[in-house]
């Protein structure tokens, strides 16, 4: 009786050559990623701790935009609140010749401010400015140099003046002629040991007693750079005359409603005061258009520089992602032995630790940013600071992420490529 062999299954030849045929062809990238993820898997605290380094240096970067724009924005804001739409208008040089050759200096004159409001449609506020000099009585037989300024009400709002005690004097002190005035902080202080205690003694100017109706202090500290000083004192335009007994001004203040219409302004306002006086007078303005300009350049170059400076983190933190990688390597030969047995190209092996790098790096790309906008989020809406986020710098610590985990696992992926498949069945 014939016996006969049992068929064998038919799926065997089939899984056979299905298998030989993956071998033979190369991966799709779904895969290598796969191998990518199960290499994390198995090794999660070294690569981890690799990880580290990248997270630090990606949130380092966005916290260094972060830092140079609050820097920024805060020099801006400081500078502005001098007055970002201010015009300052000073006599520099020039002289009338009068009777018997005699020179006089060419000042500008309160019409000569009137003309300018007339024909400078955009103007919403501004000062004329009296200087006056005089010694007051500290007490005890002592007297200090102080220097009054004789101003309008509106100088309150042109110089951006914080009004500690008291009050500023008004339109109505204005037209009454009241001696009135208001002293800065550091002479209100040295005088009378408070802001509040100064408010209604009196002080006397060139025999004229004044009463004090207010103390006041800049916005920012100027370091003595602006007309105001310590022993500075306001008084209103009106009262001043009677020390000076001459309408003749060394500076004035305006105030424009636009500040992208300072710079145009300023040149019309020269413009008309040279036109009422001699030719070879001169006259200068003052904006803080140039100043903001620089603060603004400044502080932008010097975040570059941060962050160029932050990114040498990253450039650390893929030094040692190669080294884990480059050990990484040395420990899988076996296994890229074996996957070369079976058919996987140089192109494959280099593609999957290359994977490797750049998703290690990417990762630790991901959190750092996680971290580095969280950190700011954080303080903006829980604190009353409203730190500027900087969202320019996320896509900025991604793309160097990736670039680095590039160029940081080239090395390692081209080292494993190059293994010998034999020499590397035998690795024990």
């Amino acid at each position: 009786m014939a016996t006969s062999s049992p068929p064998k299954p038919a799926h065997q030849p089939r899984s056979f050559d299905s298998t030989l045929a993956s071998a033979r062809t190369t991966m799709m990238f779904s895969e290598v990623v796969s191998l990518a993820i199960d290499s994390f898997r198995a090794g999660k605290v070294r690569f981890l701790l690799t990880m580290l380094g990248m997270v630090i240096g990606s949130a380092s970067i966005i916290l260094t935009v972060t830092v140079g724009r609050t820097g920024r924005q805060y020099a801006i804001d400081t500078i502005s609140s001098l007055g970002p739409n201010k015009i300052e208008m000073q006599y520099s040089g020039g002289n009338i010749v009068g009777p018997d050759n005699t020179t006089t200096n060419d000042y500008m004159t309160r019409e000569d401010m009137t003309a300018v409001v007339d024909q400078v449609p955009g103007i919403v506020a501004y000062s004329p400015m009296l200087e006056v000099h005089d010694r007051i009585s500290m007490g005890g037989g002592v007297t200090k140099d102080t220097m009054l300024l004789g101003v309008s009400p509106e100088y309150k709002r042109v110089r951006g003046l914080i009004v500690l005690a008291g009050r500023f004097f008004d339109d109505q002190d204005a037209a009454a002629h009241a001696k009135v005035a208001v002293l800065n902080l550091p002479l209100a202080t040295e005088l009378y040991g408070s802001p509040q205690a100064a408010i209604d003694n009196s002080i006397s100017v060139k025999g004229v007693p004044l009463v004090i109706i207010g103390v006041f202090k800049e916005s920012i500290d100027t370091f003595g750079q602006s007309e105001i000083g310590d022993q500075t004192i306001l008084i209103p335009y009106e009262v001043a005359r009677y020390f000076t007994g001459t309408d003749t001004l060394k500076e004035i203040f305006f105030t424009v409603a636009n500040a992208k219409d300072v710079e145009d302004d300023a040149v019309k306002i020269k413009a008309i005061i040279q036109s009422r006086h001699r030719p070879t007078s001169v006259y200068r303005y003052q904006t803080f258009t140039d100043i903001l300009a620089t603060m603004g350049k400044i502080a932008t170059d010097l975040t570059v520089v941060l962050t160029l400076a932050a990114a040498i983190t990253l450039i650390v933190s893929g030094v040692g992602i190669m080294n884990s990688m480059l050990a990484n390597v040395q420990s899988r030969v076996r296994e890229i032995g074996i996957r070369k047995a079976l058919g996987a190209t140089r192109r494959e092996i280099r593609l999957q630790f290359l994977t490797e790098a750049v998703f290690l790096s990417l990762a630790g790309g991901i959190l750092g940013t996680i971290l580095g906008l969280g950190i700011p989020l954080a303080i903006r809406y829980l604190t009353p600071y409203r730190i500027p986020v900087g969202w320019v710098s996320a896509p900025i610590a991604l793309a160097t992420s990736v670039i680095v985990g590039v160029i940081i696992g080239t090395v390692p992926a081209n080292r494993a490529a190059r293994l010998d498949p034999v020499e590397t069945l035998k690795y024990e």
